[in-house]
């Protein structure tokens, strides 16, 4: 290793307080690099150990990298950085994955894949390894999400063990600081179109006498948080449409008049909660292209489709200011009449379900015309800051 061109591997470990097994890891490390033959280098990702654990990594052979921001994300990602293999495997210091069998992680990294996860179910789970509420329900549960909402392959996402390209992996960009950074990785990867694989892989219980500092229910909601708030179409565009479809359904319908379906009648107070969904489901439904829009301008790595690619080139501050003026002018053309009817009859009391049933229409129409138009401002603010860089 005299020179940074000739290392090929660097196995990565975050580490915080695990004097109890890093050398064990280290080693192990070591021996792999030494029986294969492959020219690598250990990189100890420390955040802010006080239990010597940095001591123990020089005296076996690990190069120490201090990463002042706290977080599993951020100090992988200071490891990540620090590295000076053309790949990287990364896994954690606590001795339940086995640094000496590395070997289907490099032929897969050599073969040109540039994510190689590990699998746990394929490869086997020692008894007590890994909770119930893991085993059964938390890592099954959010890999299948995962593959449901961005078409992944990948089986077992939140494997602490992987390997990828580390130039690749660079290029994404990663953010998150604390657990759900092992989402990221692979929903990045698979949005980027990496070439992503598996390969089976064993989990031991690791040697700690301390418990992990993995949180069962805070953990898992960040990793379910983050695949809904990456994926805009499931957690806004499509119940958004829902919502907004439903809606307007139903404003339009009870307009004419009270509607029974079996044994529930509708009036007009169901016709006023008809007309708030509808206003909810369209700004989410704007939400989401707004922020698809966003991200494609800027560069994220995210699926573009024919159909979304003409809807954007039509969506511009001018059309959405005629859609939005357009609506709210039919709005306030209903409303207007309204008072005129009203002014004919002396401004004398109305009848309250007939006054709503024609009020509420009018009202909405202005309502999305508004947020139409406010939303083609928000189009062109972006589109001025494009241009400004």
């Amino acid at each position: 290793m005299t020179t940074t061109e000739t290392i090929e591997l660097s196995i990565v470990m975050p580490c915080l307080n695990e004097a109890e097994t890093l050398a064990i890891c280290i080693d192990k490390a070591q021996d792999y690099l030494q029986r294969s033959g492959v020219v690598g280098e250990i990189v100890i990702a420390d955040n802010g150990s006080t239990d010597g654990s940095q001591q123990i990594a020089v005296a076996h052979g690990a190069r120490v990298v201090n990463i002042p921001e706290k977080g599993y994300g951020s100090a992988l990602m200071g490891g990540i950085e620090s590295a000076l293999g053309t790949f990287v495997i990364m896994g954690d210091a606590d001795d339940s994955y086995d640094f000496a069998e590395l070997d289907a992680f490099v032929i897969r990294l050599r073969a040109g894949d540039e994510l190689v996860m590990g699998n746990r179910f394929r490869g086997g789970i020692e008894d007590g390894a890994m909770p119930p509420l893991h085993k059964y329900l938390g890592n099954p549960v959010l890999s299948w999400i995962g593959r449901v909402l961005f078409r992944s392959p990948i089986k077992d996402f939140h494997c602490g063990l992987r390997g990828f390209n580390r130039q690749s992996i660079l290029d994404l960009h990663l953010q998150t600081t604390g657990m759900e950074f092992a989402s990221e990785v692979v929903v990045k990867s698979t949005l980027g179109g990496l070439r992503v694989s598996e390969v089976p892989t064993t989990l031991k219980k690791d040697g700690r006498s301390r418990p992990p500092h993995l949180r069962s229910w805070r953990d898992g909601w960040r990793h379910l948080r983050f695949l809904l708030i990456f994926s805009p179409r499931w957690l806004f565009l499509i119940p958004g449409a829902i919502a907004f479809f439903v809606g307007v359904l139903g404003t339009a319908l009870l307009g004419f008049g009270p509607v029974v379906v079996g044994s529930v009648g509708l009036d007009a107070s169901s016709q006023m909660y008809l007309a708030a969904l509808a206003v909810v489901g369209y700004q989410a439904v704007l939400f989401a292209v707004l922020t698809k829009i966003y991200a494609q301008h800027e560069g994220f790595r995210i699926p573009r489709s024919r159909n979304f690619e003409r809807l954007e080139r039509r969506i511009s501050l001018e059309s959405g200011a005629v859609v939005g003026l357009i609506l709210f002018v039919v709005g306030f053309g209903m409303a207007l009449v309204q008072l005129i009817g009203w002014a004919g009859e002396g401004f004398g009391a109305q009848d309250p379900s007939q006054s709503v049933r024609e009020t509420v229409p009018a009202a909405l129409l202005m309502m999305l015309g508004a947020q139409t138009i406010m939303a083609g401002l928000f189009l062109g603010v972006l589109s001025v800051g494009l241009k400004r860089r």
